[in-house]
């Protein structure tokens, strides 16, 4: 039988001639890496998802919980009263009082919290109580802007008759309108305290009542915009001569002399939420007929669109702050910029798949919150 065995001096040069292969096979790899950058090698792999920690909040302000985001605060609104609690969780303020249908509106440093179909309001900052109010009549709806002025809606009788109060800083009555017909739904005012827009429902439609120069004895609008056959959903003063106005098929600007500019038209499609923060506005669109099937747009004032993409996912809820947006799926939490990139992929093993409502704090800081929990989830990236 033929000898197969390999001389020992012969094995003894394959192996060096394997390890010479194998260190110019690094040699040459390495000039490669350098000269194309560590993003070539990186892009070779999936990036590590950024780290989630999770944290519950404790608020005890009762059931039909409501939260908002103040400069550097979350606000919790229950039917027990009021809890302030910074970034840390630490309460900061906290008032008990009764309330059967809770609700908040924040601007800046105040919020005002206030009783649907009740008379209990209360306006606060993150440390101190500003106003105790009992209103008169049942309360409709309450706002405030970034000077602590406020004002509240309220209806009294069973017809169609509804009062709006102006209140100063210090909580003092200085305007009062009284409005005949329709019914008004919400008060805005200007970012200087001269302006009052009133948006009334109507048989025929939606109309915003302007009061220019509070008067306390100005009986009738100094102008009045009549979206005929609409719906306006919400409004907010961009500034002291421009309101942003939603409605069911549109967004636009209303300006102090009743004329109108066209930023975004969905008339084929149906508002499923809208989220705005400063100059910055997300839409979530569905289209007609087509199960969950929809749109995501984001929007600067001025109407330039920021990103749109498609969505195939009911969308719970959604919230926005500074240059990013939050939403919230059946299954977790999603960051988006404001461009609608991807921030951070949803967070689909979070205990707040159980949640029904999110609240953007910043970019890398949300709430997500449901009658019995507060889940603060933080992104933090390597």
């Amino acid at each position: 039988m033929e000898n197969t065995d390999i001389p020992k001096t012969k094995k003894r040069k394959n192996t060096r001639l394997a390890i010479s292969l194998v260190v110019l096979v690094i040699l040459v790899g390495t000039v490669i890496f350098l000269s194309l950058g560590s993003s070539w090698f990186t892009n070779l792999f999936p990036s590590r998802p950024s780290d989630i920690s999770v944290d519950e909040f404790n608020f005890d302000v009762g059931n039909s919980r409501t939260f908002a985001k103040m400069d550097d605060s979350i606000v919790a609104a229950g039917t027990l009263g009021i809890s302030v609690v910074d970034f840390g969780g630490r309460e900061t303020l906290s008032d008990s009082f009764r309330m059967i249908q809770p609700a908040l509106y924040s601007s800046g440093n105040r919020s005002i919290a206030f009783d649907i179909g009740g008379t209990a309001v209360r306006v606060f900052s993150e440390s101190q109580l500003h106003s105790s109010i009992e209103a008169y009549g049942s309360i409709v709806s309450a706002t405030i802007n970034k000077n602590g002025w406020f004002s509240i809606v309220t209806q009294e009788g069973a017809g169609t008759r509804g009062i709006v109060s102006v209140h100063n800083a210090a909580g003092h009555a200085v305007y009062r309108v009284y409005l005949r017909t329709g019914f008004p739904l919400s008060a805005a005012l200007s970012p200087n305290n001269t302006s009052l827009a009133i948006l009334n429902f109507s048989e025929t439609g939606s109309k915003i009542n302007f009061y220019h120069g509070i008067d306390e004895y100005k009986s009738e609008p100094d102008i009045v915009f009549d979206l005929y056959g609409g719906l306006i959903v919400d409004m907010v003063f961009l500034s002291n001569s421009e309101l942003l106005v939603i409605s069911t098929d549109s967004l636009f600007v209303v300006n102090s002399d009743g004329s109108a500019t066209m930023l975004y038209s969905f008339l084929d499609r149906r508002l499923g939420g809208f989220t705005h923060y400063d100059n910055f506005i997300a839409l979530h669109i569905y289209d007609y007929g087509i199960g969950l099937q929809g749109r995501l747009v984001t929007l600067l004032t001025d109407g330039t669109v920021l990103g749109e993409i498609a969505v195939d996912r009911e969308i719970l809820s959604m919230s926005s702050t500074n240059d990013s947006l939050v939403i919230l799926l059946s299954e977790g939490v999603t960051f988006f910029t404001r461009e609608l990139e991807f921030s951070m992929a949803s967070a689909y093993s979070l205990s707040a798949a159980g949640a029904g409502r999110v609240l953007a704090i910043s970019s890398d800081i949300a709430l997500a919150t449901n009658d019995n929990t507060a889940i603060v989830i933080r992104r933090e990236e390597h």
